[in-house]
């Protein structure tokens, strides 16, 4: 650890030096996030938790279902949600973002992945494609295992099911959590059993598992996904230093994937793991702190240092 905190406070010093400015308005001292409870946003909030935390703020995290998401940013009971996955989550954000309650301002992944998976030997035994699926329902006990209600991919499950065209007529949606839909997967799988169920990368565990996303999902949103950084309409404007941040964020599917496996495997804490990452990867902080500071117009990577050791 100790050779951590050395590479993390050089990397710190080569930051870019930033000019000291007034604080921003008392009002954005507060930063409220939304998190839908999927592994991956946990721990991208935590770990900008842990920089917010540093530079002063006091950032709030609420477990909210994706509708209600949206609609507390639209009613300005929530400033910031790192969630917005890509092309999946359009019909969700849609009405937001006519309205102009609602504003993406980064995109925070790339190279991301979502939608209906069967397990390896499932596929080999001819199940390829959505269609596939029909004939072969009751191997499937008519099943499709989803996550929390309100998720955009139970959604367009849920289409898929109604749409006659994918011969989906008599399956079921089974809505639950990720933890319970992976505990599903897992022992379905163990026991050499037919299971469907959603999928996605970045992901430790579905990054392990020897499955297979069905073809034929047209323009459902399932497929290659990108997820994006929302505020609510004028937030950026209303604090400036906060959206600078948001806007340097950027992640990638291994620093993902190394921050969700604790929390995956182990049940650790996502800010925690967050913060252990953090100091454990100096490097990455860099570019996220370009042209931010400190709540009070202070230097934030001296800030992010002290709070690390």
């Amino acid at each position: 650890m100790k050779s951590a905190m050395s590479l993390l406070a050089a990397a710190l010093a080569l930051s870019v030096t930033v000019p000291a400015f007034a604080a921003e308005p008392e009002s954005c001292k507060t930063v409220r996030f939304a998190d839908v409870g999927w592994t991956d946003i946990q721990v991208t909030t935590g770990v900008t938790q842990v920089i917010l935390e540093a530079l002063g703020y006091t950032p709030e995290v609420s477990t909210l279902s994706v509708p209600v998401a949206y609609a507390s940013m639209k009613n300005k009971d929530i400033d910031v949600f790192l969630g917005n996955w890509m092309p999946s989550m359009t019909a969700d954000i849609a009405p937001y973002t006519e309205d102009k309650s609602v504003e993406t301002i980064a995109t925070n992944l790339e190279g991301a992945g979502y939608g209906l998976v069967v397990p390896q030997y499932v596929a080999d035994a001819g199940v390829k494609t959505l269609t596939d699926l029909g004939p072969m329902k009751d191997k499937f006990d008519g099943k499709i295992y989803g996550i929390e209600a309100g998720n955009d991919g139970n959604r367009i499950i849920s289409e898929m099911i109604a749409n006659p065209a994918n011969g989906l007529e008599g399956f079921e949606l089974v809505e639950s959590s990720e933890a319970g839909m992976l505990t599903e997967a897992e022992k379905s799988m163990k026991n050499n059993e037919w299971i469907a169920f959603l999928a996605w990368t970045p992901h430790p565990i579905m990054g392990e598992m020897k499955i297979h996303y069905l073809d034929g999902m047209g323009d459902s949103g399932f497929g290659a996904a990108t997820v994006h950084t929302n505020v609510r309409a004028g937030y950026t404007s209303e604090c400036p230093n906060v959206g600078k941040l948001l806007t340097n964020l950027k992640f990638d599917l291994a620093m993902e994937g190394a921050m969700m496996a604790p929390v995956l495997k182990d049940g650790a804490d996502p800010k925690e793991t967050a913060k252990n990452w953090l100091m454990e990867n100096p490097g990455a902080v860099t570019p996220w702190l370009d042209g931010v500071t400190t709540f009070d117009g202070g230097d934030a990577a001296a800030a992010l240092g002290a709070a690390l050791k």
